[in-house]
């Protein structure tokens, strides 16, 4: 039987989703909000341990210059550009300097290869390749033979390059020199190619992980964006006045929605951390009003205020678990949207001044206004956690097909353990077999160059595949227990659903990840991942011998440890779903 939900407050209400401010690409809304803003702060960036602001204009200025000097090079409108490099401000140039040119930009991960650097040029058919450094340049020569359709490549960083030639490399100050003189020559241009864009034009390629084999490029509209800017307004609005840190690669879709477009749409200041290492510290610089995560990052900040809670004085020790537990009896009624008795908030309010201020304030969270997460299962415990401490943290769901989030939990309405209500403007079902389905403005165009894959993904009718299985409650809240592909038929023909169990197992401090085992078993078995700084610390604290990964890993007292932790585990579910054994992964997995 299907189940369907319409967004809520949808019938009878005549919202444009098709615009923002006027616009209706986003070329058009860069050009509004870079003329609208003027000097205010854009971005910054973090250089030799100073923070550096750039102006709005700053932005349309080198966007302006690097699109002109692509058109000079021989960019045509319907190109591609693919962008290897980590997050930094001119990931953002390149990017919208392709979007105002009528080309279409998709990032590459810094983590691939030379090979699978050369599948996404050539699947895509770029035209240019953008590089941070040598290192990303380094791939490039190694596989030139093989992306013979690339007419230049842009080195950002020219640091060790400055010597080096070679016809089809050209460096950042290049470009801009290039880009100055197009603009004194053609100075309408720019403004030409933005009032050509269209709605239906590709706004970016994004390349799914290829977990079922190749990755395949979801083709994402300008109107598939507008779509979202929109709807996410009237669930979780954001303002000019918001700082936010972009840390995670702007060649997923989160990242590049909520750094990118839904930046664009406020005018909210984008802060770059510096490394994917250095995040923490970032964060704490920043202290963002509004900050996007994947579940692991939330996992890890968890995990580092558990640690320093057992590294703590006893007294120390006490006042965190009452500031913890106080913050836990107003978050039971805040989760809900209800009101707190007076003590309870009497009571949380002097724990938050005496602890848990202090608490935000070392995690980088003092000036929080929103925490979002998703793009992967969290638990609920932990998600309760965070509200327990003050950081209102809500959780949703969407996928690349959907050009970013689908569901959504928000002030007005949030159920924790949830995914939260179908987005504004949108559709989800569950459909016979228990699929979740989603039909509406914000579902992809399809794959670039695949439409044997886009006819599987979409229905006839309009409706996206997920893959995820899920169900609904009757206040039209959405839940996912698992994936299609990954549901396990025990030997005794239970189906059970591995995602909740993995989720569980993660909140632990010391494990990073998890893989239930058990299709055609009698039992269920899991294969787990230590979290390497919290086991170590663990270890030098008890004294437990160790010289790699893998002696900490065949450490009797760490086996042990891991399975008091899958045994908290277990009394949490049914005993067919019990983890009957485990083995420690004993290499260490970076990607």
């Amino acid at each position: 039987m299907n189940v369907r939900a319409v967004a809520p407050g949808e019938v009878g209400v005549d919202v444009d989703y098709s615009s923002w401010l006027g616009c209706d690409t986003m070329a058009k809304l860069f050009r509004h909000q870079c003329k609208r803003y003027g000097n205010r702060t854009a971005h910054r960036e973090k250089d030799l341990g100073i923070w550096n602001a750039f102006s709005w204009n700053d932005y349309y200025d080198h966007v302006k210059w690097i699109a002109l000097a692509l058109i000079k090079l021989g960019l045509k409108r319907g190109d591609a550009i693919s962008i290897l490099s980590e997050d930094n401000r001119e990931w953002l140039y390149f990017d919208m300097a392709a979007t105002c040119a009528g080309a279409i930009p998709n990032g590459v991960y810094t983590t691939d290869s030379a090979a699978q650097l050369a599948y996404l040029v050539n699947d895509s058919g770029s035209r240019f390749l953008v590089v941070e450094n040598d290192e990303q340049l380094d791939k490039f020569l190694e596989a030139r033979e093989e992306m013979k359709g690339i007419i230049k490549v842009i080195v950002i960083d020219d640091e060790g390059l400055r010597d080096f030639k070679d016809d089809k490399v050209v460096f950042l100050d290049e470009i801009y020199a290039i880009g100055k003189m197009e603009a004194e020559a053609h100075p309408d241009l720019f403004d030409a190619e933005i009032d050509k864009s269209k709605p239906e034009d590709i706004r970016m390629l994004i390349y799914t992980s290829g977990t079922t084999g190749r990755p395949k490029g979801a083709m994402i509209t300008h109107a598939n964006i507008m779509f979202q800017i929109n709807s996410l307004n009237q669930e979780i609005p954001s303002f000019e006045t918001d700082e936010q840190l972009c840390f995670l690669p702007l060649c997923h879709v989160l990242e590049r929605l909520f750094s990118v477009e839904t930046q664009l749409a406020a005018g909210s200041v984008i802060n770059f951390a510096e490394s994917p290492e250095t995040v923490f510290d970032n964060l704490r610089e920043v202290s963002p009003h509004v900050f996007v995560a994947v579940p692991r990052l939330w996992e890890k900040i968890f995990s580092r205020l558990q640690i320093m809670r057992k590294e703590a004085t006893p007294i120390g020790r006490w006042a965190f678990d009452r500031a913890v537990a106080a913050g836990f009896r107003r978050a039971e009624y805040t989760m809900a949207r209800d009101k707190a008795p007076t003590g309870v908030e009497l009571t949380y309010r002097f724990w938050d001044m005496a602890v848990l201020a202090n608490l935000r304030r070392m995690i980088g969270m003092d000036g929080i206004r929103r925490g979002a997460t998703g793009a992967a299962p969290i638990s609920p415990e932990l998600l309760k956690w965070f509200w327990s401490i003050g950081v209102p943290l809500y959780e949703g769901f969407g996928q690349t097909e959907s050009s970013g989030v689908a569901t959504i939990n928000a002030p007005g309405h949030n159920k924790v353990g949830t995914i939260g209500r179908t987005l504004p403007g949108t559709e989800t079902k569950i459909g016979g077999d228990g699929e979740i389905l989603l039909r509406g403005p914000h579902v992809f165009k399809g794959y670039w160059n695949n439409p044997d894959k886009t006819a599987e993904t979409i229905t006839p009718d309009g409706w996206l595949r997920t893959g995820d299985v899920g169900r609904m409650d009757n206040e039209g809240n959405f839940s996912i227990t698992g994936r299609i592909k990954d549901i396990i038929i025990t030997a005794g023909g239970k189906n059970i659903t591995p995602a909740e169990i993995e989720s569980a197992l993660k909140f632990s401090p010391y494990i990073s990840d998890a893989v239930v085992i058990g299709d055609k078993r009698k039992y269920l078995t899991c294969l787990i991942m230590i979290d390497q700084e919290n086991v170590e610390n663990f270890a030098q604290e008890h004294r437990v011998p160790f010289s790699d990964f893998a002696s900490l890993c065949a450490a009797p007292e760490v086996v042990r440890l891991i399975g008091e932790e899958v045994e908290k585990v277990n009394k949490e579910f049914a005993r067919v779903e019990q983890i009957k054994a485990f083995r420690l992964i004993n290499i260490l997995l970076t990607a």
